[in-house]
């Protein structure tokens, strides 16, 4: 018997004539205290983002690959790092061929061990959608797919983040009834209230130190 097999044999023997408790879950303790109204939860979100530094900014669908690139311009950021396969990528692709002069384009089209070293060391910025966010903390909900890896919101210093409106979500169990998490978790599902940051012994906070150091998200208006 393995180690594993073990420890597991001793739990179930130990469990031997007790009685399960009761499920006695109360849905309004997490639900009613933490739900808002459709003009509620963008100021709901913002106000907890920024606290955490993250900055927002309100846009729409036609209008944010030109707050985008105004974005970079102001930064000083040279490139950009994109999904070119994805819906937003391809209107990253289409603005910026209008536009010439912009922040040169990067696209995660290759296994990162080909340009591992020009990933960590020469990409200031990227741009990643998410599959929405939770207004009662203040949370993106990042999913990364084969399009869009984790290491893009990850590496970049700076991270872009596109959010609709209306897939802001009041709570998190909202969330995970939605999308039946009970079911079967998602592999990689992150969520994400701020840019990375730590304090070390002296409690001196840095920025940046686990991630990006800047997390920029443009939040797109219903029409």
């Amino acid at each position: 018997m393995s180690a594993k097999q073990n420890i597991l044999a001793k739990l179930r023997h130990s469990l031997t004539g007790t009685t399960p408790v009761p499920d006695n879950f109360d849905e309004a303790l997490v639900t009613e205290p933490y739900t808002y109204t459709a003009e509620q939860r963008i100021p709901q979100l913002r106000k907890l983002m920024e606290a955490v530094h993250t900055e927002i900014h309100l846009t729409s669908a036609d209008g944010w690959p030109a707050l985008l690139a105004q974005l970079l311009a102001e930064r000083q950021l040279t490139s950009l790092l994109i999904a070119p396969t994805t819906a937003h990528g391809q209107r990253v692709t289409q603005h910026w061929a209008q536009h010439p002069g912009l922040a040169t384009l990067k696209a995660y089209d290759r296994p990162v061990e080909q340009w591992k070293a020009e990933l960590f060391n020469d990409t200031p910025a990227s741009l990643t959608t998410t599959l929405g966010a939770i207004a009662a903390t203040g949370s993106l909900i990042l999913w990364p797919t084969r399009e869009e890896p984790r290491l893009m919101s990850l590496v970049p210093p700076v991270h872009f983040a596109l959010l609709k409106a209306s897939e802001i979500r009041d709570n998190f169990y909202q969330v995970q009834r939605e999308f039946n998490w009970a079911q079967g978790m998602p592999t990689n599902a992150l969520l994400v209230s701020g840019p990375s940051k730590t304090a070390d012994i002296e409690q001196v906070l840095a920025y940046g130190a686990h991630g990006p150091k800047d997390l920029v998200v443009l939040i797109l208006e219903d029409q």
